[in-house]
């Protein structure tokens, strides 16, 4: 199921919006026999990764309510959420959340594209920032990229 939901658990077990990286990972692996420790840290990387989390000197804090997330009775997560998504997946995911349509997203980023000669992960960040997606964290990734220095 999803990324959101997955991350969302170990929060939701403990009430809180901060964990610590060990609590994360002990409560995905050992608690739930979700994921081996090795695939809990690959998920914590996912998550900074997508925005989903900030790390502070040892410490998880979520990006999102928790407690809004809906975690189902009997959830189990499929071993996909480990895999990274690109920069114009993750941008094209915030824009939809948004409420923008998706295959209107793909379309305004294409124009983007065309109309300004960037590249596609440059025009989803730009669009996603347009509506109000939360991709900060994308941002200087795709601003090194066009510096030449990613």
């Amino acid at each position: 199921m999803s990324l959101e939901a997955t991350v969302a658990a170990p929060f939701k077990w403990h009430a809180t919006e901060r964990l610590g990286e060990g609590e994360f990972v002990v409560a995905l692996s050992l608690e739930r026999d979700w994921f081996s420790p090795d695939q809990a840290k690959r998920l914590v990387d996912v998550a900074v990764g997508r925005g989903l989390v900030d790390e502070d000197d040892g410490e998880l804090i979520a990006r999102f309510d928790p407690t809004e997330v809906t975690v189902p009775e009997g959830f189990r997560p499929d071993d996909d959420v480990l895999r990274e998504q690109s920069t114009f997946e993750t941008a094209l995911d915030a824009i939809v959340a948004t409420g923008v349509e998706k295959q209107r997203a793909v379309a305004g980023i294409n124009e983007r594209q065309r109309g300004l000669a960037i590249t596609i992960e440059a025009a989803a960040v730009l669009y996603a920032k347009e509506r109000g997606a939360r991709i900060d964290h994308l941002a200087a990734d795709v601003r090194a990229e066009l510096s030449g220095d990613g």
